[in-house]
């Protein structure tokens, strides 16, 4: 085999889109950002420790279950550290790189991607990446690893998409996928698998130590089926920041549910490879002209959260709406949100989250309500019951009284968790009702996580549409996130609070709340078990390079086979003392009629039109109309008046 192609980092950055050309040429090999690691003092080290006990004994809601499910213990492995730096002096301290590789293990073993310890300067705020993607697709000769995303401008001879990968630093691909797997902390295995394949290129250093090779080489065959072998450098960049315009909520009363490494990771990915994307949030940020979309998609104020577009299948034409983050303050994206779905054709509606690692709970809860006419039930969460979150509760009654009475009377009768209470109350969830009347699929993968793992189950337990999904579960992210900053404002009026600022910018995450499921799986953790889809997908290698054609067939023939049902008044008038309501319906045979929540008409429908008199509600301030369909209820259209 000839000696392998050798790519620099000049060969690719010129050529890239001008919002990311100066970020990107800032970006130093390993050796050079590793040179400059590492400041810690070990009465930093022992703090840093001390806090991170803190946090897994008391604050952790996940610790009897992945003591169970794992068999870790990662608070005696702590005491056990802790123990060892006492031992130690500034002269005999081990290097630092060593000291958060042990910090990274233990968190990591507990396979939870809200429970975190993040890096210190200057890892944080940093991403390593090579400048290509790397996708798993599966056919009848079993799986295989392609190259489906290359930097703008960058090459090397024979390397370009579709090329399959077979070895990586000499390691058979699969193989290497594996043990990248095995350091990453997906909760279950699908999980970590996706992991493994998406950290061979892209990687964020807020929790996680650089790569240890200072560059790899990649075997793989090209479009001629020749065998050929490219070495490249891995090199460090800040992250990009992230677009928001309004100010992004806070507070122990806004619940976050967030894996920030996919959200870390995803920015990246952008930043890479769709660098016109970046280019279009920057213009509309400055107020200025936005490139032009592509052809068939739907603009949108927010392209780094949403693409919107009408795709075409076998089965017709249908509505497509990803959604790539929850992370997006609600009054900007709540907003946005509604206007794509009005926009989306009525013959049935994709919804892709592959990827989507969650973010504002309200994002993912709120949505929900408008796929169906169903009442939403908004997932329970409990913390588990220890002195100081019951410490933290008596401190912040307003934000977290609901827990409280419960959590007072575990003193007495040693219960595990506190009582079960929604993060968004029942009014937000039901606020609007539902808003698109055509059949939805929902697809995921095991890179949804978290908020999106509540939307995922929330979807399944409301019986909105099938889940077509291309892993076995979702990620099985089923908790609230707090950050260390959030349990020192929780206790900030505490003189004697345990808790203390964390150096040279290290931080840590826990999982505080856990998610239960509703309806037919009430009381089921979502936390490990994440969401079986209803229909398992494998994807293809068109899937891959042709822009998802196979797996958009499938979602298309899965609408087919579903009937749309859609309610509308489509006029309202008080006369006489009446309120005369004129509706239209599709596939509906019966009809319920609510005037300022309370019943007041109900008849059969033949036609599909229907003119409804009221007495006695010429003063009426809304009026909802549901639908049915073989005595299910089907569609609901609320209407509010003056």
């Amino acid at each position: 085999m000839a000696d392998p192609v050798v790519s620099t980092a000049p060969d690719f950055i010129p050529h890239a889109a001008e919002p990311v050309r100066e970020h990107l040429a800032a970006a130093a090999p390993l050796p050079d950002f590793l040179a400059g690691a590492g400041t810690l003092t070990l009465a930093e080290r022992r703090l840093i420790v001390d806090q991170a006990v803190l946090m897994l004994d008391q604050n952790y809601v996940h610790l009897p279950l992945k003591a169970a499910m794992h068999a870790v213990n990662p608070v005696q492995r702590l005491r056990l550290l802790r123990r060892r730096l006492e031992r130690q002096t500034e002269e005999t301290k081990p290097l630092e790189w060593l000291f958060h590789a042990e910090m990274s293990e233990i968190f990591h073993s507990v396979r939870d991607l809200h429970t975190n310890y993040l890096l210190p300067a200057p890892y944080a705020g940093k991403i390593a990446f090579l400048p290509f993607l790397v996708e798993r697709y599966e056919d009848a000769q079993g799986e295989h690893f392609v190259v489906t995303h290359l930097a703008e401008g960058f090459s090397a001879p024979g390397f370009e998409r579709g090329v399959e990968i077979t070895h990586w630093s000499g390691i058979p691909i699969a193989n290497a996928v594996d043990l990248h797997a095995a350091r990453f902390a997906g909760s279950n295995a699908a999980a970590r698998r996706s992991r493994g394949i998406q950290s061979l290129t892209v990687r964020s250093l807020a929790m996680h130590l650089p790569p240890f090779e200072e560059w790899v080489t990649v075997s793989y065959v090209d479009a001629d089926g020749a065998a050929r072998e490219l070495r490249e450098v891995w090199r460090i960049v800040d992250s990009r920041p992230k677009f928001v315009t309004g100010e992004a909520p806070s507070g122990l009363a806004q619940p976050v549910g967030l894996d920030l490494d996919m959200d870390e990771t995803n920015r990246a990915k952008v930043m890479l490879f769709a660098p016109k994307v970046v280019a279009r949030q920057q213009a509309l940020q400055a107020g200025e002209a936005a490139p032009e979309v592509h052809a068939g998609e739907i603009s949108t104020s927010l392209p780094d959260v949403f693409r919107a577009q009408e795709i075409q299948t076998s089965a017709g034409p249908f509505g497509y709406l990803r959604i790539f983050t929850f992370h997006h303050p609600p009054q900007e994206f709540l907003p946005e949100y509604l206007n794509l779905l009005g926009k989306m054709p009525d013959q049935g509606l994709i919804l892709d989250f592959r990827d989507n690692g969650g973010g504002y709970v309200i994002n993912s809860e709120f949505a929900l309500q408008t796929l169906t006419p169903r009442h939403i039930n908004p997932e329970p969460a409990q913390f588990v019951n220890t002195p100081l979150n019951l410490r933290i509760c008596r401190q912040n009654p307003e934000e977290l009284g609901a827990w409280l009475p419960s959590m007072e009377q575990a003193l007495e009768i040693g219960a595990t968790y506190s009582s079960a209470v929604p993060l968004i109350s029942d009014e937000i969830a039901n606020e609007i009702g539902q808003q698109y009347f055509g059949p939805v699929v929902l697809i995921t993968n095991a890179r949804c996580y978290s908020a999106t793992d509540i939307f995922a189950a929330g979807f399944q337990d409301h019986q909105i549409g099938p889940v077509l999904g291309t892993d076995e579960s979702t990620g099985a992210g089923g908790a609230n996130v707090w950050e260390h900053k959030d349990l020192i404002n929780a206790l900030k009026n505490d003189p004697g609070t345990p808790y203390v600022r964390l150096p040279k910018g290290a931080g840590m995450r826990v999982a505080i709340r856990r998610t239960l499921r509703v309806g037919a799986n009430s009381g089921t953790p979502v936390e490990d078990l994440g969401i079986s889809p209803d229909v398992p997908y494998r994807m293809t290698r068109r899937d891959l390079l042709q822009g998802n054609a196979d797996l958009f067939e499938k979602a298309g023939q899965l609408l087919k086979s579903l009937k749309p049902h859609a309610v509308s008044i489509t006029d309202a008038a008080a006369t006489d003392g009446a309120l005369r309501l004129k509706v239209k319906a599709t596939n509906i045979d019966r009809l319920d009629v609510y005037v300022d929540q309370r019943p007041r008409a109900s008849l059969d429908l033949s036609d599909g039109q229907a003119d409804v008199t009221v007495p006695d509600a010429a003063a009426a301030r809304s009026a909802r109309v549901e639908g049915f369909a073989g005595g299910q209820l089907v569609a609901s259209k609320t209407a509010q008046f003056n």
